[in-house]
């Protein structure tokens, strides 16, 4: 990460955590989140509890400090660090109370965390953070490793070590981790869980931005209801199928096995009861951190449960102001055709595209069904030339479509309006029946043609052997919108 001047100008201006450290109160307001949530792991606190417990500490800093040292009262101090210019503490009701909840902001635990990084350490382990570097990339390496053969020849090195340390501890050679390594190790396991414990508030932060932006995308949708529920809720849920959702879920759900808390707990006694760690300061909590892992965890899941439930109502009020909407526009339909039972308006005034919606069920849809296997052979022997009859070849059909077409224009633009039977009386039929079938394919593509099947017309013709024919057609009429066409 490279940072340029702007950059941290800009985090020295609006940061919460900047803005906390340049407070004039910031060793009041530090001092006092440390003592109200982080030491006790308390995530929640009321604001009547959290308005005692600064009265107290107020009280010590004044009979120690002078009586005008922060002159205002514990609720103005509370209200004041949790507004959203300052955002060091979050003011909220939970759900069924109405008595406001207080609760440490991410950027104020990082804040403490920094503070507590101040202060001087005796030791500074770094051989255990490089081993644990060292097999974040084996992970890494070997999770991501996709060739069958590769990842079984790991597993094969990784088993001829075992068996080389097992063989080893037989013949007498038991390498003993020392002191050093042993506190070096536990130091690093007490920061990572006091990290894991701060992070959960952070994942709850992240989790409500998460929730914000898709309201605010909801509010701001302008397509269809169908198109916004897909892109929500159609291949996964926002909120817990983000990133840091499946990397909580997967850590909750190693963290609820029975196993897993049986084996943690068993190795925390060991821990503790061995004479390098013994020696050692240490937070009592450490002891029964795991504990407040399931209270963080527990806090993180009520928190992303409630906002699913909330996304979920706030999307039941948009389909109820939607169905309200509906039921006024038809209501409207219904007083507008009311008004005008008596007198109707003349002529179109209202166009509809079907008047029932075409419903296509998946189960009426006809199976496949493969076509026959036509076998043509091409192939002609010299003996069957002289047997081919090739006046079927010059003696094909061909209607021209470009002058009935013309027939039609011609007649319609002298007469506004006449029926196909009085246009083929005035360009009889040269090609029979052939000609009269491509007329009526022309007629059924104009506009405005009209097909009365009431009335009837006859149409004759001369064949190819002088004889006359007749067909009975209904009447078809056509004007002169129907060049339109």
């Amino acid at each position: 990460m490279s940072l340029s001047y702007h950059e941290l100008s800009h985090y020295h201006r609006t940061h919460p955590v900047i803005r906390l450290l340049r407070a004039d109160n910031a060793p009041l307001i530090l001092a006092f989140v440390d003592y109200a949530f982080v030491r006790n792991n308390d995530r929640t606190v009321r604001e009547t509890d959290l308005i005692s417990k600064l009265d107290d500490l107020l009280y010590g800093l004044r009979e120690s400090g002078g009586g005008d040292i922060y002159p205002r009262a514990s609720g103005d101090y509370l209200d004041e660090w949790a507004r959203n210019e300052n955002g060091w503490l979050r003011k909220f009701y939970p759900p069924g109370s109405d008595e406001p909840h207080f609760d440490l902001t991410p950027a104020t635990e990082k804040a403490l965390t920094w503070i507590d990084s101040l202060s001087n350490r005796s030791f500074i382990g770094t051989e255990s953070r490089l081993l644990t570097i060292f097999d974040l990339l084996r992970q890494m390496v070997s999770g991501a490793q996709s060739d069958p053969e590769i990842r079984i020849a790991e597993l094969e090195r990784k088993k001829e070590a075992i068996d080389r340390e097992i063989s080893g501890i037989r013949n007498g050679s038991l390498n003993v981790m020392d002191d050093t390594a042993l506190r070096e190790r536990f130091m690093q396991f007490a920061t990572m869980a006091r990290e894991l414990l701060s992070d959960f508030r952070a994942v709850e932060q992240n989790f409500r931005e998460l929730d914000s932006r898709v309201r605010e995308q909801i509010a701001t949708w302008e397509g269809s209801k169908g198109s916004l529920l897909d892109r929500i809720f159609g291949d996964r849920d926002l909120i817990t199928d983000s990133d840091q959702g499946r990397s909580f879920r997967a850590f909750w759900d190693f963290l609820m096995s029975v196993e897993s808390q049986n084996e943690f707990t068993q190795l925390l006694d060991q821990i503790f009861a061995m004479d390098a760690v013994a020696g050692m300061s240490y937070e009592s909590r450490l002891r029964r951190v795991h504990f407040d892992w399931l209270e963080a965890g527990e806090s993180t899941q009520r928190t992303v449960a409630s906002l699913s439930q909330q996304l979920r109502r706030y999307l039941d009020n948009q389909v109820y102001l939607e169905n309200k909407r509906i039921m006024r526009i038809m209501e409207s339909i219904l007083q507008g055709a009311l008004a005008v039972r008596d007198a109707p308006p003349r002529g179109t005034f209202m166009e509809i595209d079907n008047s029932s919606p075409d419903i296509a069920l998946p189960m009426e849809r006809l199976l496949y069904s493969p076509p026959p296997q036509v076998s043509v052979d091409s192939l002609i022997t010299l003996s069957s030339v002289e047997a081919i009859d090739t006046s079927a070849l010059f003696s094909q059909l061909y209607v021209d479509l470009p002058r009935l077409r013309a027939n039609i224009v011609h007649e319609l633009r002298k007469k506004g309006q006449l029926t196909l039977g009085t246009i083929i009386d005035r360009h009889p039929l040269v090609m029979g029946l052939s000609e009269l079938v491509a007329y009526m394919q022309l007629v059924s593509s104009m506009t405005n043609t009209i097909f009365d099947e009431t009335q009837h017309e006859r149409v004759s013709w001369k064949d190819a052997q002088g004889v006359m024919r007749s067909a009975e057609i209904c009447r078809i009429l056509l004007s002169s919108g129907s060049l339109e066409g």
